[in-house]
């Protein structure tokens, strides 16, 4: 049984702890705030391009399209950006995305295709390293700092375009948490190149059926011009999701665990004074048997 004063010592270090966790989450929830704000914002822009690429893809002539929307022919390839955090201490955050590239690896080498993953955040990374060291291209750190930003964002675009045009590979998806809520958050798998398509919903085309438009260029000119934006508006509104995610857990694991310092708090103090009342009551009778011997 511990002694009064490791319970002592043991008490000061979580509620130490306890100070980190509550502090940790304050800064979690005033991040979010900002990061939710900015995810948000972004949605209506990232699915306006998609109808948009989608209307363009539908009266353009798709056989001799731009590659980025038809794609090289061919899937022998794949590209995995996995989007995780630089830090932990956010709960399963970053393990559920490493879970879910992981499982989209085992299921594209089962079908005989070609792995490369580009790691965005040093967890993923180091997640995915124990066994699949040899597919991580790179690692791209410190993308958050101070916040997502659309420069980051394109630059990316253009190293993921730049790869595609040298044909290091034929299929790229992006694999990042979706923000619901900051105790929730949904991994996705989206694909950008070739663009993902949206179906055209049947209100849209009531909406349009009588709509003519005009072109300026053409067709495949617009799509051209418009499909690399499309990249960089689809990896710029999942870094933004991702950052928004990544506070959500944040916030939530470190409120849970300044409940379970709380509670470890009480535990100990609990047998402390317990074990406080032992030695007291074992010091009155040891007086008092003293007391009678005389």
């Amino acid at each position: 049984m511990p002694s009064l004063k490791d319970l002592k010592v043991r008490i000061g270090s979580v509620k130490s702890t306890q100070k980190i966790t509550a502090a940790m989450k304050m800064v979690a929830a005033a991040k979010l705030r900002r990061a939710q704000e900015q995810a948000e914002a972004s949605r209506p822009y990232s699915d306006r391009m998609q109808r948009m690429i989608g209307s363009l893809a539908g009266a353009a002539n798709q056989a001799g399209g731009p590659k980025l929307l038809v794609g090289t022919g061919s899937d022998d390839s794949h590209l995995l950006i996995v989007a995780t955090a630089d830090r932990g201490l956010c709960g399963g955050f970053n393990s559920s995305i490493a879970r879910a590239a992981r499982n989209r690896i085992i299921a594209l080498q089962a079908a005989g295709k070609t792995v490369k993953v580009l790691c965005v955040g040093r967890k993923g990374r180091d997640q995915l390293r124990r066994d699949y060291r040899d597919l991580i291209i790179d690692t791209v750190e410190g993308i958050a700092k101070p916040r997502v930003s659309f420069t980051t964002a394109d630059e990316l675009t253009d190293r993921v375009i730049k790869m595609f045009n040298d044909g290091e590979f034929d299929v790229c998806t992006l694999i990042f948490n979706r923000f619901q809520s900051a105790m929730t958050q949904i991994v996705t798998e989206q694909r950008l190149i070739p663009a993902s398509v949206p179906e055209v919903a049947e209100d849209d085309e009531a909406s349009d059926s009588n709509a003519l438009y005009d072109y300026e260029p053409d067709e495949e000119g617009i799509l051209a011009a418009l499909l690399p934006r499309n990249v960089a508006t689809q990896i710029f509104s999942g870094l933004l999701e991702n950052s928004a995610s990544e506070h959500g857990a944040r916030m939530t694991a470190m409120d849970n665990a300044t409940r379970n310092a709380g509670d470890m708090i009480d535990q100990l103090t609990l047998t402390y004074n317990r074990s406080r009342q032992a030695v007291i009551t074992k010091e009155l009778i040891e007086i008092i048997s003293g007391a009678e011997a005389v």
